[in-house]
């Protein structure tokens, strides 16, 4: 049996479900993902685009593209939040913050080279990505 995560926006107007485990989470430090958030990290959960469906209010879900390698989704209603379509990682990242039951394990921190806030929490900081991921893969001292 799979595991199965329900998340929601801010008003509920929007309902999403996740199945099965997440390919990564974490935390990202990117000043895109920082000024969207409006706080000084985003916790992510990635996720194969089949293991997400929008069970309510897919008509209420705004889209928007800074660049071409993310589309971040919202509630139109509300605004909250729901999750960021990265296409060219073949991943979905539906915001941890969303997903009440699902036991957050980050395992690292992208784009540190990026950071205003300093973690030290012992996993690695990636300047960027990791190398799989199409990034440099260099790791960053805490």
């Amino acid at each position: 049996m799979s595991d199965v995560h329900q998340g929601q926006c801010f008003c509920g107007a929007v309902q999403l479900e996740v199945t099965g485990a997440p390919a990564a989470m974490g935390y990202c430090h990117c000043e895109s993902c920082r000024h969207w958030s409006a706080g000084p990290v985003n916790a992510f959960s990635l996720w194969p685009p089949g293991a997400v469906t929008v069970t309510q209010g897919a008509d209420a879900i705004g889209t928007y593209n800074k660049t071409p390698g993310s589309s971040r989704k919202w509630c139109t209603q509300c605004g909250g939040h729901l999750m960021t379509d990265h296409p060219g990682m073949g991943l979905v990242d539906v915001y941890a913050a969303i997903l009440p039951t699902l036991a957050f394990a980050p395992g690292l921190h992208v784009f540190y080279g990026e950071t205003c806030l300093r973690i030290h929490d012992g996993l690695p900081k990636q300047q960027d990505v990791p190398a799989e991921m199409g990034g440099s893969g260099t790791l960053l001292p805490e």
